[in-house]
């Protein structure tokens, strides 16, 4: 008769084994959560960490940062192949009118220097269109007065005034500038006049002494038959002692030669 094979019935119970069996029995609910809860947290775990060392900066090429350089002060055709080479691209978002800075010339940029960028990162730009230019009026038949107010309201003042005497031409006026009429010169730059002067040799036309020193304002209306007056001071720490500050006669003022012309002063004390 055949012998018989023991079962699992048998006196020594079956026991399960598998994966942490021994750590986390069967049908304890420690297994569960670990199955349920562990092994997912783990699994998203491994997935983050993957994308966030590999795949995350290869899409975004973390790492390859650099700082931008400084292209302030630069003409931009000369630094457009330094910003191919850097892999990056540039736009010009406008234009301004800058004294001393030559057209073309970067006045600003954005990002500014020294910010982290990445290739294929958009840098702006503002450039210089160069000095402002402002044609001279015709000023010919005019008096130096209004002269004066046709420069300023042209953005342009008044520089020297020299004298021709014509008995052809009206007296007191003037008979043209220099530079010409129509010239375009930078903003703020001075046109010298041609005063005739006529018959006349009794008036003269006041210069501007503010800002000189007083030996250099003295000799300035000696040149325009003009003598000194009252000398006073004022304690003005801005400027240098013996700068004029104010003069009586305002500039372009037509004055009768040998008149007076008083003055304040800077003074330190």
């Amino acid at each position: 008769m055949a012998q018989l094979r023991a079962t699992r019935l048998t006196d020594k119970q079956y026991t399960r084994r598998g994966f942490l069996s021994n750590q986390l029995p069967y049908g304890t609910p420690q297994r569960r959560l670990t199955f349920w809860i562990g092994i997912p947290f783990l699994f998203f775990l491994f997935v983050y960490l993957v994308m966030n060392s590999w795949i995350l900066p290869s899409i975004t090429r973390h790492g390859t940062e650099f700082p931008l350089p400084d292209f302030t002060n630069q003409a931009l055709t000369e630094v457009q192949f330094s910003i191919e080479d850097l892999g990056l691209k540039h736009e010009v978002t406008s234009y301004e009118y800058s004294p001393g800075k030559e057209k073309g010339i970067i006045l600003n940029q954005f990002p500014i220097e020294g910010t982290k960028v990445k290739q294929d990162r958009i840098i702006k730009f503002v450039i210089s269109q160069g000095q402002k230019l402002l044609p001279i009026p015709n000023m010919a038949g005019r008096s130096v007065r209004q002269a004066m107010l046709d420069l300023e309201a042209t953005g342009l003042i008044l520089g020297e005034i020299a004298w021709a005497i014509s008995d052809t031409l009206p007296e007191r006026v003037v008979v043209f500038s220099y530079p010409a009429a129509g010239t375009e010169i930078p903003l703020g730059s001075p046109v010298n006049l041609m005063v005739n002067r006529g018959r006349a040799t009794d008036f003269t036309y006041m210069p501007r002494l503010t800002g000189l020193t007083l030996t250099e304002a003295q000799n300035r209306l000696e040149d325009k038959y003009l003598k000194l007056g009252i000398v006073s001071y004022r304690t003005d720490e801005n400027y240098l002692p013996e700068t004029v500050l104010e003069q009586s006669e305002s500039e372009g003022n037509e004055l009768d030669v040998n008149t007076e012309i008083d003055l304040v002063v800077s003074s330190t004390e």
